[in-house]
This record gives structure tokens, sequence and C-alpha cells, in this order.
């Protein structure tokens, strides 16, 4: 049930079937497509319909949801790839719901007209896209999906957030900025050189405030092995956990089944699970 003018919902054909049979386990999926209107805070009922209420503060950052069946055991933001809440990114938040986490997905490019999801061969839109992004309304963007779920009772300590491609370093600068439960970045670059308003990782590794694990390809073109191997010298000194795990034929997106030329099936299959495990390890419940 909608209660809130200018919100349309949507069901894309996202890989829900072969998650469904794969696991076992059933979920809902919303998702809400927003034109010329804010999105306003909501909460999620358990077994109930999801709910918009016109009564919180609005907030114009659009949220792709997933809710699990029954009683979740916490929230995981999921931060987007360069090329925007693809397919790939809506079936990550399918698996985060799978495995019984509610799952929300910001929209970072809501502030661009006319830029959504673009085709992973227009790298040049996306580079474009990635450069018009700045850290303060990103922080906003995260900030808003991590509000949507203490509208759902999770305290931070409860929440995790992971990343990929440039959402890995989003994922990164919010462990830095916020205490979470848990944090994890796929391939995020920005070592040596910050991105987006953001400073070098390696600038501020020591600062995590919350535990990160970093998920890295030896065969990335863009993330050299050495830099990641600093990196892992910077956060081990850290106050909270931290752990890098490399991939010796990982390449940039290795994670990313929609992308059949860097797309490695078993360090996806490792990362995602180590990633369940840090979750499961750290986050309040």
């Amino acid at each position: 049930m909608v209660l809130s003018v200018g919100i349309v919902p949507c069901t894309p054909p996202y890989k829900t079937a072969e998650l469904t049979a794969a696991t076992g386990m059933r979920y809902r999926l919303a998702e809400w497509v927003i034109p010329q209107a804010p999105l306003l805070h909501y909460w999620v009922v358990p077994q109930a319909p999801l709910l918009l209420c016109s009564n919180r503060r609005v907030n114009t950052t659009p949220l792709t949801v997933v809710q699990p069946d029954g009683t979740a055991r916490g929230g995981v933001i999921v931060i987007q790839e360069a090329f925007g809440v693809t397919d790939h990114i809506v079936d990550v938040c399918n698996r985060v719901a799978a495995a019984g986490w509610v799952a929300v997905a910001p929209h970072l490019f809501h502030r661009q007209e006319g830029v959504t999801v673009l085709d992973y061969s227009d790298m040049d839109s996306a580079m474009a896209a990635i450069g018009k992004l700045k850290a303060d309304e990103v922080d906003s963007d995260v900030d808003a999906a991590a509000s949507a779920l203490a509208e759902l009772g999770f305290e931070p300590s409860s929440i995790a957030i992971v990343g990929f491609c440039m959402g890995g370093t989003v994922a990164f600068h919010t462990a830095v900025r916020r205490q979470l439960g848990a944090a994890s970045t796929f391939y995020g670059g920005g070592i040596t050189k910050g991105r987006f308003g953001y400073p070098a990782m390696d600038s501020v590794g020591d600062a995590l405030q919350t535990p990160w694990h970093g998920f890295f390809g030896d065969l990335d073109e863009g993330i050299p092995f050495q830099d990641v191997e600093t990196l892992r010298e910077i956060t081990a000194t850290a106050p909270v956990d931290t752990e890098i795990t490399r991939y010796a034929h990982g390449k940039h997106g290795f994670h990313c089944d929609d992308r059949p030329a860097v797309f490695d099936a078993d360090a996806a299959a490792d990362a995602w699970g180590k990633t369940l495990e840090w979750f499961d390890a750290h986050v309040a419940r």
C-alpha cells in the first residue's frame, strides 16, 4: 500500500527465481521509481505491506528496499557500482534479504538528470556520472539509507554496509565516518588518490570506526596490489577489526556475473561468503 502521491511501484524482472531455488528462502521486493517526487522516510512492518509515511522528514534519495520474510537479523546498506543500481546490485540486495537482512540501496545518481542505470559498455558515461558526485551528497544518500533502517528499529550497531566498485570506496569512507556494525568493500578504488571529494584511503585507514573487510583482485588494472598491501598495513593500526582478502586471478568487477569478461565465480563466491561471515561476526543482534 502506497501512501504518497507521485511514487510508482515497479517490479522489474530481477533474478529472484534463481535465488529462491538456490536458497529455499523467500523475500519481498519493493522498488520505488520516483519521477520528480521525493521519497519519504518509511517503515516496513513484518508480514505487512510497505508503508510510506507522510509525517516523516522528507528525503530526496530514492531507495531500493528488499525485506526478508520473518524477523530480520539486521540491515545492510548496499552501495552501487559506477553504473548505478543495476540488476546486479538489486540481485545483491536479493541475496542480502535471502540471508535474513533488510537490504537498502540508495540511488547515488539521482541528482543527475537522465542518469539512472548505465550500460556496462558505456564507460564514458559512467566516468562522467562519477565525476559529478560530491562526497557530502553521497554521505547524505548513505545516511538516508541508514535512517530508513533506523525507522525499522535498527541501531547503528545492527547495520552493515557493502559496496562495489565506486560503492566500495563509499563503503570504506562510511566506515571511517560512522560507527556501524560492519563494512565490506569490493574493489573500491582511491587508495592513494582521493575520489569525488573523499581523501585517499591510505590517509585515513587508521581512523576506521567500523570493522572493515576489503576484497581486491590482483589483476585489477586500476588498483595495484602493492597499494592494497599498503592499505592492509595502515588499516591494521585502526582501533577496529580489519582484514583484506586478495584474489590472484581477480579483475575489477570480479563479483559481477553480468560481466562475463571479468566475472570470477570462485572469487565471487568466496568473497560473498566471507562478507556474510564478517557481518555475522560483527553486527549486533
